[in-house]
């Protein structure tokens, strides 16, 4: 089968695609032929040693993946082949065929297309666990996304519309922004030509945000801090724009304020029954046309330099896919 390998660590033009052989399924495990796969930012981390953590050499990138069911292993009960699932993992799923624990598997509902679900787990349980689990996002509040055009920020935007907070997009162009009134957002902010900070304020009333949700870091991490509510909660979802910011640590004192930091794949881990119970939750947002995961970008695997370099280089709008 084909597979996406990294043999040496550095950019996406450092993989190759090679014939390597089927995997078979072991106790507990299964074989998913995949349709799609979620290209997501800790990938673009991953093969070049930066991220959390670092599966040894050589090895295929690739967290989540939607497909079919082909092999079953010993032991594992509730899956057939034939099962249409989207599948998680560490690395592995930019290929025709990847082994994953069935624990972990999620069905895909009659509603959502195959290449829908391939960037439905990582992006929307990212997302929902942020804004329920670690803010509490209240139906009302107001909620402030930051890359909000991004993956796990358009999924932030549809989710807490889903759950009833009034949400202001953040974005960097008005294309992007454009994308996240298509996705139910209340207000909008270009912070690439307005001031980030006057805008957030001016948006709630002088009250400023309840919750904001921040994937992005760098120079706006600071202005949107100040810019929360008395007791409002920070989220902190990662650092697309390449830059760790320093934050003084007044600002949360000053408003009694929540910085909160949100890693999924290690919550999700460590509570795996919380987390299933999560997806249940957000299958049935998507059963209910509450939810309506978009892919817009979708690259076929002979094609990753580029699909990674939109990823990095922050061009992409929505989820962006491989198709193996």
């Amino acid at each position: 089968m084909r597979a996406l390998v990294c043999r040496e660590l550095g950019p996406a033009d450092r993989l190759r695609i090679e014939d390597v052989a089927e995997p078979e399924p072991g106790p507990g495990e299964v074989v998913v032929d995949v349709a799609a796969a979620g290209l997501n930012f800790p990938d673009t981390l991953i093969i070049q040693g930066s991220y959390q953590f670092q599966p040894e050499l050589p090895f295929t990138p690739g967290a989540e993946a939607a497909g079919t069911v082909s092999a079953v292993g010993e032991d594992v009960t509730g899956v057939a082949v034939g099962d249409r699932v989207v599948a998680l993992g560490l690395f592995g799923a930019f290929a025709e065929k990847w082994k994953v624990p069935a624990d972990g598997l999620i069905p895909i509902p009659e509603a959502m297309t195959e290449e829908q679900a391939a960037g439905f787990g990582l992006t929307y349980g990212t997302a929902y666990h942020a804004l329920k689990d670690r803010a509490g996002l209240e139906a009302g509040e107001d909620l402030i996304v930051l890359g909000a055009a991004g993956g796990v920020g358009s999924a932030a935007v549809e989710i807490g519309k889903a759950m009833g907070a009034r949400v202001i997009a953040a974005a960097s162009t008005d294309e992007k922004l454009a994308f996240c009134r298509e996705l139910g957002a209340d207000d909008v902010i270009n912070y690439g030509t307005e001031d980030l900070k006057t805008r957030m304020r001016e948006l709630t009333g002088g009250k400023g945000a309840d919750v904001v949700y921040d994937p992005v870091g760098g120079p706006y991490t600071e202005p949107a801090l100040r810019s929360t509510a008395f007791g409002g909660r920070f989220l902190v979802i990662g650092f697309a724009s390449g830059e760790i910011p320093a934050i003084p640590l007044n600002l949360p004192l000053l408003k009694v304020n929540s910085i909160v930091g949100v890693f999924w794949g290690s919550w999700s881990r460590r509570n795996p029954a919380a987390s299933q119970r999560n997806f249940a939750e957000l299958v049935q947002m998507v059963e209910e046309g509450r939810l309506s995961p978009r892919v817009t970008q979708v690259f076929d695997l002979d094609d990753f330099v580029e699909a990674f370099a939109t990823l990095s280089g922050r061009r992409a709008i929505g989820k962006v896919l491989l198709r193996p």
